[in-house]
């Protein structure tokens, strides 16, 4: 049975977000959340938190052994941009764009494979 968990409007660009999941992708959740432990990104973080969510969810409202999850899929869409503006030499202005995003993870277990 496949248990959903999405992080949304994390402050991180979706490029760099899929980066990181493509690490994890496909692994069973204990391994992917040590292989997060040791990455140095600010998303190995928050993509770390959501599978926990993903996995306590399986855990607590379907009664799944957390042993025998795996990361179906996992996937980064963007969020809405936060458009500022930074001034700049002669009275012009530059926009500084600070991109969201939304991280989904869909957890199973093994038993349907």
């Amino acid at each position: 049975m496949e248990v959903k968990a999405v992080t949304r409007y994390v402050r991180i660009s979706p490029l760099k977000v899929r980066l990181v999941m493509d690490v994890v992708r496909g692994m069973p959740v204990d391994k992917a959340l040590a292989t997060l432990d040791y990455m140095p990104q600010k998303a190995a973080r928050e993509v770390a938190r959501t599978i926990k969510s993903a996995a306590a969810n399986a855990e607590h409202n379907f009664e799944m052994d957390r042993s025998s999850l795996f990361i179906k899929y996992i996937y980064a869409d963007q969020g809405p941009v936060l458009k500022r503006f930074m001034p700049r030499a002669r009275g012009m202005a530059n926009q500084i764009r600070k991109p969201t995003t939304h991280i989904t993870v869909i957890v199973d277990d093994e038993a349907n494979y």
